[in-house]
């Protein structure tokens, strides 16, 4: 749309607020220059074709790929936006950046997809065709400040969204950068003074202060994207990588497409922090325990190491140590888990990459081994012989209880199977010394036997879970919510064993659990 006569008279003069840097003072090429590049300088090389071509400034399209991507394009693979390349070219319900790109340029979206020269000309000609909408004529262009509104548009947010992302880049450019791509290739963009157009970029409450965390941004995720309330207590804290950038991915909770959201993002270059739900609401970040934990996401990929960086470490260790002194939970690995660490989890993040001992050092925890070590998906036969993680399970469960199985060392020796015997002798059940449903039943439900009913939550619905997966050989997960399938595995189990069937665990219930019925 054409330009106000405001616009195009405003005066340059305000400092962009996002920085805390001073105005730097601009060394090397113009933004526009185009210096001679070598064979050996394929991504340099496509940054200088592509702002010829479309008279984008190529450090602008620089800071825009860097901050997307770090000047990764992933092999083609997409981030969790449905995102390729260098520049992010999406396709996604809204997102079509990819297929504009096709169109503007004539290449096909595979080719924008995996060939790195390809997606950088299809950014340059999506950041054009945002500025010709604008009404930028060729003066404006040559000036980068000009182009925050249409650096804010090609992120497809809206708002305090569309303001991060744009202030992201300028961020970039005012502090400059000295990447080195994956391939080894270095890219240069030199630091400079910045002061974008923002007035046409509505950034309300971009500077919001999080209601839960002072020292952090509040961004808010679309509504449809979280639920509102929890159905257990918080006792842990979820580590994730966000395959995609920080303000794109705060942008992604925004989208009712997405069906994701976290309750914190962390940035890789500074650390810094923004919440998007609320402490007291369910976020949707981990499937089977997003009820009982809080999420926080760090900006990056699983594949490149280069995101995991100390400013962002160390942030993300004071938010959990915040939250674990809040919640009470324990700064353990049992607590604090990755996202591949959840019950049934499809995802691999935070991956390899991330550096667990150093996390937990960070926090004051105790770095150990992931998971509480007595919940699995289904519950098999351990005997003398037997070695892994589900024996280690059945000494820890037998001590705990008071019968000496001795070092939990994961093999199924004498001491393990005289006290498994001496177990099943004061349960009733046949004292073979080999742990199979019903043993595994009696030792899982074994404690406290408080009420539970839909809505109880904590360690005694955890207990009641792993119990029912080992009696009715079918996965309950131990996610310490009763919720409406603990109830029907509730009711079935009631229902096999002739107790009165009501969804509710009483004296009953958990008298035939822990006989081993």
């Amino acid at each position: 749309m054409p330009r106000s006569p405001l616009a195009l008279t405003r005066a340059r003069a305000s400092v962009l607020a996002a920085l805390t840097v001073s105005a730097l003072v601009a060394t090397g090429q113009p933004a526009t220059a185009a210096p001679d590049r070598g064979a050996a300088d394929p991504l340099n090389r496509a940054f200088d074709r592509a702002a010829q071509e479309y008279g984008v400034p190529r450090d602008l399209l620089a800071a825009v790929g860097y901050g997307e991507s770090r000047l990764d394009g992933h092999a083609g693979q997409p981030s969790q936006a449905n995102g390729y390349g260098v520049m992010h070219l999406a396709s996604n319900p809204e997102n079509r950046s990819l297929e504009k790109a096709a169109a503007l340029t004539g290449e096909p979206a595979d080719k924008l997809r995996r060939d790195t020269t390809a997606n950088i000309l299809g950014g340059a000609a999506v950041l054009r065709d945002h500025a010709d909408r604008l009404g930028l004529d060729r003066a404006e262009r040559s000036d980068v400040n000009a182009w925050y509104p249409a650096v804010a548009r090609y992120s497809e947010a809206e708002g305090p969204a569309a303001a991060l992302y744009a202030d992201t880049v300028f961020t970039f450019l005012a502090e400059g950068l000295d990447a080195t791509t994956p391939g080894g290739e270095k890219v240069r963009v030199p630091s400079r003074p910045v002061a974008p157009e923002k007035e046409e970029v509505p950034s309300a409450g971009i500077y919001a202060q999080s209601p839960d965390y002072p020292t952090a941004r509040w961004v808010a995720a679309y509504s449809g994207n979280y639920v509102v309330g929890r159905k257990a207590a918080v006792d842990k804290v979820v580590i994730h990588t966000t395959q995609g950038s920080y303000a794109g991915s705060i942008s992604w909770y925004q989208n009712p497409a997405s069906k994701v959201s976290a309750h914190y993002t962390i940035r890789s270059s500074d650390g810094e922090v923004t919440q998007s739900v609320l402490e007291k609401d369910t976020a949707w970040h981990a499937g089977s325990v997003n009820s009982s934990s809080v999420g926080i996401e760090h900006e990056g990929y699983v594949d490149n190491p280069a995101w995991y960086t100390e400013a962002m470490y160390r942030s993300s260790a004071a938010l959990t140590k915040h939250l674990a002194a809040r919640y009470n939970i324990p700064k353990t690995r049992s607590h604090i888990i990755g996202h591949s660490e959840a019950p049934g989890a499809t995802h691999t993040d935070p991956g390899p990459n991330w550096n667990w001992t150093h996390y937990m050092e960070l926090i004051g925890g105790t770095p150990g081994t992931p998971g509480d070590g007595l919940t699995f998906p289904s519950y098999t036969l351990q005997q003398s012989g037997s070695t892994g993680p589900q024996v280690k399970a059945v000494q820890q469960l037998l001590n705990a209880q008071g019968y000496a199985a001795g070092t939990a060392d994961g093999v199924f020796g004498p001491a393990t199977k005289s006290a498994t015997q001496a177990f099943q002798r004061a349960r009733s059940l046949t004292a073979d010394g080999a742990v199979g449903p019903k043993t595994w039943t009696a030792l899982l439900s074994a404690g406290t036997t408080p009420a539970l009913a839909r809505g109880s939550s904590g360690d005694a619905v955890k207990r009641l879970q792993r119990a029912l997966t080992a009696a009715l050989g079918t996965t309950v997960n131990a996610d310490g919510s009763f919720g409406p399938a603990t109830e029907t595995a509730v009711r079935t189990y009631q229902s096999s064993r002739g107790l009165g069937v009501d969804g509710k665990v009483g004296p009953a219930t958990w008298g035939a659990l822990q006989a081993g019925r």
